[in-house]
């Protein structure tokens, strides 16, 4: 989610969530359903596995680069895989999007679908899949749960660039925009702080926290802290990373302690006052979102049993299904 312009389990413990149960209101997420590809591509989730774990293999940073992929997928569009088309004028053009990663698993992942069931699983599946999938294999790491979604998205024919500002969190952003902007998803207050627990894997450029810093007028060359909501300590790590020479390439891991495993870390950072973003730091300081701030940094399971629920919210917000959108033979362009 990142712009500048979100006691371990002892043994991994399976969740299974009906969606009915919280977007029966939608007709459209009333569509979805489990082992929607068992009869025509049975092994399509496990390929999809496959391919994110051997990615995951060779690149640690994969599965936060896949998770921030969903969101900028589901806010913008709904999840229908419009963030991966090409094009003039595309999402993907967007200074918000131009970091993203992760596009070459998705690829990788519907050539071997593609070679095994032709034009039968979309690339919205797989980007929820993979997201899933990603997070799954990062929370073993702390012992976490894994989570069964629905399946049978169909992708959109829509890539607009002018569309991703006014649906993506900024990392400058308050309480209040963030709360604007969650629930024009269907998604709830207990849903931000849940979903911002995204940023405990993941890194950022230094452009997406630099407001926090200004150059030293007293020394050359040099940053001084101007938010003191950030824990001075933290303070001077991050000046060293994103000095003002430091090249734009520069990025720095969203969570200071445990950046390659998802857990309840980031909880624990903001209560620290080491939350990265002033969009992380700002949930600590409201009256609205703190004492679920305390609660998930203390209680990993309950984190993990709200991060399930709110996931599936997130993978459902908008989707296309029936005769909506298409199943796109490739993934970065409209059969058209």
């Amino acid at each position: 989610m990142e712009r500048r312009p979100i006691a371990a389990f002892c043994s991994t413990v399976l969740f299974t969530v009906v969606v009915f149960s919280i977007a029966a209101s939608s007709s459209s997420n009333a569509n979805l359903s489990f082992n929607f590809y068992a009869a025509s591509c049975p092994t399509a989730e496990f390929m999809v596995r496959n391919t994110v774990r051997s990615a995951s293999s060779v690149d640690p940073t994969i599965p936060g680069k896949l998770l921030r992929l969903l969101f900028h997928d589901c806010f913008v569009e709904g999840c229908d895989a419009s963030v991966l088309l090409k094009g003039n004028g595309a999402e993907r053009n967007d200074p918000a999007n131009t970091s993203l990663g992760g596009f070459s698993v998705i690829d990788s992942a519907k050539r071997m679908l593609e070679i095994f069931c032709p034009g039968t699983v979309s690339c919205a599946d797989i980007v929820a899949l993979a997201a899933r999938d990603a997070v799954e294999l990062a929370l073993k790491q702390a012992g976490g749960p894994a989570i069964q979604i629905p399946t049978g998205r169909r992708d959109g024919k829509v890539s607009a660039a002018s569309n991703v500002r006014p649906n993506i969190v900024d990392t400058s952003f308050s309480v209040d925009d963030m709360i604007k902007l969650f629930s024009s998803k269907g998604l709830s207050l207990d849903d931000l702080v849940t979903l911002s627990g995204a940023h405990t894997i993941g890194a950022a450029h230094c452009s997406a926290f630099s407001d926090r810093f200004q150059e030293d007028s007293n020394s050359k060359g040099r940053l001084k802290l101007i938010d003191t909501s950030l824990d001075s300590t933290y303070a001077e790590e991050l000046m060293k990373q994103c000095s003002v020479a430091a090249s734009p390439s520069v990025t720095v891991n969203n969570d200071p302690q445990t950046s390659f495993i998802f857990d309840n870390q980031y909880f624990q950072n903001l209560l620290a006052h080491k939350g990265l973003f002033q969009s992380d730091s700002v949930l600590l300081n409201d009256n609205r979102t703190r004492k679920q701030v305390g609660d998930f940094a203390n209680d990993q399971v309950g984190f993990f049993e709200s991060w399930a629920q709110s996931f599936l919210k997130l993978t459902s917000i908008e989707v296309k299904t029936g005769e909506e959108g298409e199943i796109r033979r490739s993934c970065s362009a409209t059969n058209a």
